[in-house]
């Protein structure tokens, strides 16, 4: 037995981590109520689900907020009856944009039902493999409160991994004005406490239902769909059983080469709207091909200005393994796709024969195979760098630090948590270094 518990926190997690429920059910085959109907249970139940009496699955997982509005969604909504009462957690004032809200002043009250909830799911569990984290980092919950949650696992559950899909502000879409102070707080705590961050951010995934989905209006719901999709493919493997399986502890010891290098680029291929879905083939070289195109990541950077450190790639679906390995070595020949000098193999594959589910009302085609690629990637840091930027030109002025700090905060945190994020920056500059010195690589491990 192999559990992992799902944490949703904020609003961005919150709508998240409802899309990828209900996809969840739909490819386990389990109704809204948390039956299966006449039905079995498609896959391994125990990984993401807690089986109850009279036949009931139960999401091993827990919503959070800081305000009730969205947290009441899921309990009137079309999943209801899927949630225990208890695992959907709401209080009265909201953070408000603000991180320190989040994380000293009103997070402190919900802190302790939380972790409550979470020790309840965990004596459920025969063997926790871990935690995967939904959340904004733009926002006063998802930054302040997920922060303060991490810390607090890290000290309960301290091998455990944590697997963390945060979505990053859009480099033109912004929800806040003070996102930038958010975001950096937020990763001054996920470099500390997250063992692999998957980025994601809204604007990617706005252009991508936009021009592979023909939706010129995207909603959340549209987003959030794609999201879980990706989010589905990732989580296959753990769910059910196939020719070559990967576990979560997998995803950290290949994508990982250095501590604080843990921020992994996200991307999903097919994604093709239902009326052109009979013009291709959708091979295993053509959903390859597709995964190394800027296009299809879901974080707003391109990586052909970066070096590949690391690659997972994992299909789904109606694969044959030979034209997987195949595929690579075409890849390995192209110009534009360059991995750094010191990681020669550089590739890790998944292989599951389960294929792809999709919603009716979620715009995409049904396809006989899918695949999805995490990416260590030195093009990462211009997610960084851009937040940086503007965290500078706000800082420079202190505007709205009064906030922070009426909330509870030193302002000596800000310059703390920018310090460490430019030291981020230059830690992804040195990795991408054609030759890196073994004492450079020991300083650069001693810092972390």
């Amino acid at each position: 037995m192999r559990e992992l518990i799902s944490l949703h926190i904020g609003q961005g997690g919150i709508q998240l981590g409802q899309a990828t429920w209900e996809l969840y059910c739909a490819e386990h085959g389990v109704l809204p109520d948390g039956t299966t109907g006449d039905g079995e249970f498609n896959g391994s139940p125990s990984t993401f689900f807690n089986e109850a009496s009279h036949g009931r699955y139960v999401p091993r997982s827990v919503f959070i907020d800081l305000e009730p509005t969205v947290v009441d969604e899921v309990r009137t909504g079309k999943l209801r009856q899927l949630f225990h009462p208890d695992t959907l957690i709401s209080g009265k004032e909201d953070a408000a944009n603000n991180f320190a809200r989040g994380h000293y002043t009103v997070g402190r009250d919900m802190l302790q039902p939380t972790l409550d909830t979470i020790r309840r799911l965990a004596d459920q569990c025969d063997g926790l493999q871990g935690f995967m984290l939904y959340h904004s980092v733009g926002g006063g919950t998802g930054s302040g409160f997920g922060a303060l949650l991490m810390e607090h696992l890290s000290l309960e559950y301290g091998t455990k991994p944590k697997l963390d899909f945060c979505i990053y502000p859009s480099p033109q879409v912004s929800t806040s004005v003070v996102e930038p102070y958010n975001s950096v707080l937020s990763t001054h705590c996920l470099l500390e406490h997250a063992d692999v961050a998957f980025m994601l951010d809204n604007q990617a995934i706005y252009d991508i239902c936009q021009k592979s989905l023909d939706s010129q209006e995207p909603t959340y719901k549209n987003l959030n769909h794609l999201l879980s999709q990706a989010i589905s493919c990732l989580t296959t493997s753990v769910r059910f059983s196939g020719s070559l399986n990967m576990d979560i502890n997998e995803f950290k010891t290949n994508l990982v080469p250095y501590p604080r290098i843990h921020f992994v680029l996200t991307s999903y291929a097919p994604i093709v709207p239902a009326e052109k879905a009979h013009f291709d083939n959708h091979s295993v070289t053509e959903i390859t091909n597709a995964l190394f195109e800027p296009g299809a990541a879901l974080a707003k950077c391109d990586p052909r200005h970066g070096k590949y450190m690391a690659c997972c790639l994992l299909y789904r679906g109606d694969i044959v393994p030979h034209e997987v390995t195949t595929s690579i070595q075409q890849i390995k020949t192209k110009r534009t796709i360059q991995f750094v000098d010191w990681s020669p193999t550089g590739f890790k594959c998944g292989i599951n024969e389960e294929p792809p589910c999709f919603l009716p009302d979620s715009g995409m085609a049904a396809v006989p195979r899918a695949g999805c690629m995490l990416s260590n990637t030195t093009a990462i840091g211009e997610i960084f760098s851009r937040i940086d930027q503007k965290f500078d030109l706000l800082h420079a002025k202190r505007a709205f630090v009064h906030w922070y700090v009426g909330s509870g905060m030193e302002e000596s945190e800000f310059e703390e948590a920018r310090e460490d994020l430019a030291a981020l920056e230059r830690d992804y500059e040195e990795v991408g270094l054609e030759y890196v010195s073994d004492e450079d690589m020991a300083l650069t491990s001693m810092d972390s």
